[in-house]
């Protein structure tokens, strides 16, 4: 049985910077195929993939939004992987949740996601 578990939500000001953390626990060494994907949610807004990671290669996905402005990374044998996030905005605010997948899929498609963690609260005030 995998989790996930992340850490680093929080509230900060507009332009300020705040990492997430994505640990995959159980028993797996994570593929070169998987991928750790970063998703928000905000009030009243459908689930939308932010940014994802292939874990072997470390090729990198970005929604438009937020491209220029948030990092995903990797560490490899850690079965972890993270979500910097610097000049944030209002909207970027929302619960940002980790997911792995194991299977062949679109990035950035929660419906390609197998295996999900719980959420952390980010919040961006202006």
């Amino acid at each position: 049985q995998l989790q996930l578990v992340e850490s680093g939500g929080g509230s900060v000001q507009e332009g300020e910077s705040l990492r997430l953390n994505c640990v995959v626990s159980g028993d797996l060494a994570l593929p070169g195929r998987a991928y750790i994907g970063w998703f928000r949610q905000g009030p009243g807004t459908e689930r939308e993939g932010v940014a994802a990671i292939r874990y072997g290669d470390g090729t990198t996905f970005y929604t438009d939004s937020v491209t220029g402005r948030f990092a995903i990374r990797r560490i490899l044998g850690k079965n972890t992987g993270y979500l910097q996030m610097n000049s944030l905005k209002p909207e970027d605010s929302g619960i940002y949740t980790c997911a792995l997948s194991l299977e062949p899929g679109g990035p950035l498609r929660p419906s390609d996601y197998q295996y999900w963690g719980r959420g952390t609260q980010v919040t961006v005030s202006s």
